[in-house]
């Protein structure tokens, strides 16, 4: 099953006051981060979904 890579429903998007901006929280690689800003990024390896209810939903 491959990764969903929206963003604004990721764990690692954090909003940051002092850039008043979301930012992936991750330590992406360059290769990463080009997909990330060109908004390519279709199975990111690091998403954390913040549906904290997927797992329990999951299971029934």
């Amino acid at each position: 099953m491959a990764q969903v890579s929206n963003c604004d429903t990721c764990n690692n998007y954090i909003y940051y006051d002092e850039d008043e901006c979301y930012i992936c929280d991750m330590n992406l690689d360059e290769d990463d981060m080009v997909k990330f800003l060109t908004g390519n990024f279709n199975e990111c390896p690091y998403y954390q979904s913040n549906d904290e209810y997927l797992i329990v939903r999951h299971q029934m």
